[in-house]
């Protein structure tokens, strides 16, 4: 089983001189779950190497028992230090593709021709893509196979209107992700603020907060399993 992690490369909030890039949880979480499962995991992003890690997630009040568990692993962050180039990946290679949040995807991952032809070579060959909070941006300009977007029809979530509004950055990010969602023609949906919300449509996984992310990853290793809708 080998599994593709794409993560940010983005590492300002817009005009602001605060940073951003990809939240620790939504990345270890899923990380572990994959690795416990026995997967080959691969990471890439679009410019390779270190990825930026948002600071908020690095907070004493988000960490959790995996991004506790991925500081004491050095062999992890030795693997998140050396991520490889997006352009170099090919699709084929892998069963399913992983997308961590964090804002940062808004502006990169959301307009990248490499990310975005991953992502519907992934569609193309029906195998599983999950995406978490802010990374579900990544999908608005992919296509499905008959040109419409990818989202049309389908049942997608991620982080919210009121959760943005909360965390005070509603008139900072390039885009509300429930609002193009909803323009796309997508069947947005979305539970509790904060609260762990999971959508699984065909091989489309979308989770709505970090508090999603391991339920992303694990609704992942059952459409790898045969067993998903």
């Amino acid at each position: 089983m080998k599994i593709l992690f794409v993560l940010t490369s983005h590492d300002r909030l817009g005009d602001t001189t605060h940073k951003t890039g990809f939240w620790l949880e939504e990345f270890a979480a899923p990380y572990y779950v994959f690795k416990d499962a026995g997967a080959q995991i691969t990471l890439a992003s679009p410019a390779g190497g270190q990825p930026p890690l948002d600071p908020r997630s690095d907070e004493p009040d988000a960490q959790t028992p995996a991004t506790e568990r991925f500081r004491r692993d050095a062999d992890a962050q030795e693997h998140l230090a050396t991520t490889v180039p997006l352009a170099q990946i090919d699709a084929a290679a892998f069963d399913a593709v992983f997308y961590p949040g964090g804002h940062g995807p808004l502006w990169d991952l959301a307009n990248d021709a490499a990310s975005i032809a991953l992502l519907e070579a992934f569609d193309r060959a029906g195998k599983p893509l999950g995406l978490v909070c802010h990374a579900p941006g990544a999908l608005l300009q992919v296509r499905a196979a008959d040109g419409r977007p990818l989202v049309a029809g389908r049942r997608v979530t991620g982080f919210t209107n009121s959760e943005e509004d909360g965390v005070g950055l509603s008139a900072i990010v390039p885009f509300l992700i429930e609002d193009e969602f909803t323009r796309l023609g997508g069947n947005y949906q979305k539970g509790p603020d904060w609260q762990p919300h999971v959508v699984t449509d065909r091989q489309l996984v979308t989770g709505q907060n970090p508090a999603s992310s391991e339920a992303v990853a694990r609704a992942l290793l059952t459409l790898l399993s045969g067993k998903g809708a």
